[in-house]
């Protein structure tokens, strides 16, 4: 398989802004796919944390919420396709739940985009790698949260 697509490598080292990006994904599916990606050497960059979860059903909007105050810039739910969930509608409900933190971000004035809700099986490396490439450009656009602007604000005074 080749890359899904061109990404620009960026200058890295000290005092230069690097993403943090974290990603809550499904076990069954979107952990296999980035799996998959990884034993394909399908080229993606290497911004995202990922952190395993069971099932998306299991993923609470605290979790995301706690991710941005943490400090991550931008914040991504991967699990299996609607009717491939393996409980069943765990990714049904968690993109209930997950629409609601969109909707919340846009009340508070954070950048709905700082967040992403994706279904990758786990016979789609490729489509990880692209969905991984289009998180990073996203939030290399919007630039680092305001939330770890003002709490590094706040840790000065």
């Amino acid at each position: 398989m080749s890359a899904p697509g061109n990404f620009p490598i960026p200058k890295r080292g000290p005092g230069i802004w690097q993403p943090k990006i974290q990603g809550i994904v499904c076990n069954w599916c979107s952990y296999a796919g980035a799996d998959l990606a990884g034993g394909g050497r399908i080229q993606y960059p290497p911004d995202v944390r990922i952190v395993r979860v069971m099932c998306t059903g299991r993923i609470d909007a605290l979790f995301v919420l706690k991710s941005f105050a943490d400090g991550a810039d931008g914040v991504l739910v991967s699990g299996c396709h609607f009717g491939d969930c393996h409980y069943l509608e765990g990714n049904y409900k968690a993109s209930k739940r997950m629409f609601m933190v969109k909707r919340l971000m846009k009340s508070i004035g954070l950048d709905d985009r700082r967040f992403r809700m994706t279904f990758v099986s786990a016979s789609e490396g490729a489509k990880w790698g692209a969905v991984i490439t289009d998180v990073v450009k996203t939030i290399n656009e919007l630039g680092p949260s305001p939330i770890t602007e003002i709490a590094k604000e706040m840790e000065i005074k």
